[in-house]
């Protein structure tokens, strides 16, 4: 765009009538409002069609304004010449030029053109008869119409593509599963509730996920409350609890609904929707997830651990084998050194994964049972890896990030086998200072419950199990050791 300060055309009287600039399309650049950029009201003085020695040139005034020009411009379409340079002029001395092509202006109709600028396509223009003084008007009103502008501007929006397959194998540090801890706590059903009602109210519900983040924390469980929602529900409901729940008619019965945990309404079809709120308890772990892979070899007759179950559904190491079975799988890879600082700091040392699988309680009931996975299915299945021969791979909970650096240095000076795993990235033996940066260990609160004390609590006593071949114990009572 090309702007010069002196005006080649002579002054005309106001009322008469001359060939102006139309703004059709604004620029997507800053420059759209600057004094570069033809505006509504711009004064046309001359157009040149083509490039070369051969180009037509047109200069104002130009009989029969719009109409003639929109011929002119339908020819050099047709005879595909469609370079053009238009100069105009603002009040009495400035002067800008436009560089664009002839393109069909197909909202006006056949055989209409417009201009479209070359250096931003987006930027398009026509043409309109108007006087000069109107032109000046326009002109002079500059400032409002971009205040006028501004109001009218919108913000576009739409969808882009993304490669969630991709970046779900990449981004994450076990592909296709998130880090988000969560347990769903229905409503329990009610039992000596008022008529019509199935459930206890919200505020019963919300206890009981406060009182199993308690006792998990108190039990040794290494997590930390994140945060509580409540989730909406919709089953059908019907006699007697239809009519005690169906009853909203005014706002002011709205009210009624804030401690509820089933309350209903009417679809289009009369049928009788309920809505049960449930609530939903985020937690993390309170030091991270630590990926340990557990290699095992021929001559491997048991893995050296045995797993239990809380009351409250966490899966969790239970026992090691002794200093003496240095050996085993589970002293090779690290896991019997992490079950022993655990013991030390009076936590559980909890298996949050094996494999890709999350193994945490995901769910309670409406009777009030912990959905959570089973240790009998779960020894079988790492028995079928010992006879395979095929690694196992633990995630566990770890308390603060203290234990990553002292379970690091412990497994860089131990055996062959031994494979430690972090959750963001592999690390050499150099890059842990940076880890422990990073991560630093969550604190517990003052809401938080504290373990018991070292004396008191009998669950981590290191006691010598005799399995025999078996790879390992399970338990369903978290205070008592059963073998298998």
């Amino acid at each position: 765009m090309d702007r010069t300060h002196k005006s080649e055309s002579t002054t005309r009287p106001e009322n008469t009538v001359v060939l102006s600039i139309e703004c059709l399309k604004g620029s997507s650049k800053s420059e759209e409002w600057s004094g570069d950029m033809l505006q509504t009201g711009d004064i046309v003085e001359e157009i040149r069609i083509g490039s070369g020695p051969g180009s037509a040139i047109f200069k104002a005034p130009f009989k029969g304004g719009k109409a003639w020009l929109q011929k002119v411009l339908n020819n050099s379409y047709r005879n595909k010449e469609t370079s053009i340079v238009v100069r105009v002029r603002r009040g009495s001395e400035d002067l800008s030029d436009l560089s664009a092509c002839i393109v069909p202006n197909e909202s006006a109709g056949k055989r209409q053109y417009m201009l479209r600028s070359i250096d931003d396509p987006n930027y398009t223009v026509g043409f309109s008869d108007r006087t000069e003084s109107d032109c000046l008007g326009i002109q002079v009103s500059r400032g409002s119409r971009m205040v006028e502008a501004l109001g009218r501007a919108k913000l576009q929006d739409g969808y882009v593509s993304y490669p969630w397959e991709r970046r779900m194998q990449e981004a994450l540090p076990i592909s296709g599963s998130s880090n988000f801890l969560s347990i769903f706590f229905l409503p329990k059903a009610s039992v000596n509730g008022r008529a019509g009602s199935r459930y206890n109210d919200l505020e019963d519900t919300l206890a009981r996920a406060n009182a199993w983040l308690s006792c998990s924390q108190a039990n040794g469980v290494p997590i930390v409350f994140m945060n509580i929602q409540t989730e909406s529900l919709l089953t059908k409901i019907s006699g007697e609890t239809a009519s005690a729940t169906v009853n909203t008619t005014s706002l002011s019965d709205l009210s009624n609904l804030a401690n509820t945990s089933l309350y209903g309404f009417e679809d289009y079809h009369g049928v009788d929707i309920g809505v049960v709120r449930a609530v939903r308890l985020w937690y993390a772990p309170l030091g991270i997830e630590l990926p340990l892979e557990i290699k095992l070899r021929d001559d491997d007759t048991k893995l050296g651990f045995s797993i239990s179950r809380t009351e409250e559904g966490f899966i969790y190491v239970s026992s090691v084998t002794d200093h003496e079975d240095e050996n085993a799988p589970a002293a090779r890879s690290g896991l019997s050194s992490l079950y022993r600082d655990a013991a030390k700091a009076s936590r559980r040392l909890v298996v949050s994964r094996v494999g890709s699988q999350k193994v945490l309680p995901w769910m309670v009931s409406s009777t009030g049972a912990i959905r959570c996975y089973d240790t009998i299915s779960l020894s079988q299945k790492l028995s079928l890896h010992r006879h395979a021969k095929v690694s196992i791979i633990l995630h566990v909970i770890l308390w603060d990030t203290s234990a990553t650096t002292a379970f690091s240095s412990q497994t860089r000076s131990s055996s062959i086998g031994t494979h430690l795993l972090f959750s963001n990235q592999t690390l050499d033996s150099s890059e842990f200072s940076w880890h422990r940066v990073a991560l630093p260990p969550r604190q517990v609160g003052d809401r938080q419950v504290m373990p018991l004390p070292d004396e008191e609590d009998d669950v981590f006593r290191l006691e010598r199990e005799n399995v025999g071949n078996a790879s390992f114990k399970f338990q369903e009572i978290p205070f008592t050791n059963e073998s298998l």
